[in-house]
């Protein structure tokens, strides 16, 4: 395979693992729809870091990784169940809480607009390098794809997509879920959608556990 067509192979494949639904989205929806456009935006440049990451991770061997040390995968998957457990209790603690009024919300970012962007971007890195099947994806398509013998470009082309494949996805969700009418429908049912958010998390996390010993 030359070095172009695995390029656009990784690509394509990993396109199609980033728009598949999962943790990383309901953390965007969620954020877009309660926090505003600036925040979620700052989650999405996080998850796209986090990609970033995994392409490096695999270009240096992480499928042998995983093969030669499968503790190091068990390890993976209970540690991000776990985390997944504590941000769905985080999400159900606050179903009831109302959301600040936007003066408040206002002045509140123009106070410490900093801190909360970069809490935000924070918990997008955390839940992308959490998600064990990120990294089974990355790994894999890696140890599938990869040429023989790369290119140079290779090395510095595919982490670059990686970063803007996830970023680029969940900024259009941003986009998309922080505009006038998915703000009010979730302002309208905030606890019964944080319930739904807090108990996919939850259930995703505990099958995260239950499968460590697999």
């Amino acid at each position: 395979m030359t070095t172009a067509l695995a390029i656009i192979s990784i690509i394509a494949a990993l396109a199609m693992g980033a728009v598949s639904p999962g943790p990383s989205f309901v953390l965007v929806a969620r954020t877009a729809a309660a926090a505003g456009r600036r925040e979620a935006l700052a989650t999405a440049l996080g998850l796209g870091c986090g990609a970033f990451t995994f392409a490096v991770m695999a270009l240096l061997g992480l499928h042998a990784v995983f093969t030669a040390v499968p503790w190091a995968y068990a390890a993976l998957k209970l540690g991000s169940g776990a985390y997944l457990i504590f941000l769905a209790y985080k999400i159900w603690h606050s179903a009831r809480q109302p959301l600040p009024s936007l003066a408040l919300a206002d002045a509140s970012r123009d106070a410490d607009q900093r801190r909360i962007l970069l809490r935000a971007y924070f918990r997008g890195l955390a839940t992308q390098l959490s998600n064990p099947k990120t990294a089974v994806v990355f790994a894999g398509v890696f140890a599938a794809l990869m040429p023989e013998h790369p290119a140079p470009a290779f090395y510095l082309i595919v982490p670059i997509a990686a970063f803007v494949i996830d970023a680029g996805w969940y900024t259009i969700v941003s986009c998309a879920l922080s505009a006038a009418a998915p703000r009010a429908v979730y302002l309208r049912y905030k606890a019964w959608i944080d319930r739904l958010a807090g108990t996919i998390m939850g259930l995703l996390g505990l099958k995260l556990i239950s499968m460590v010993r697999q």
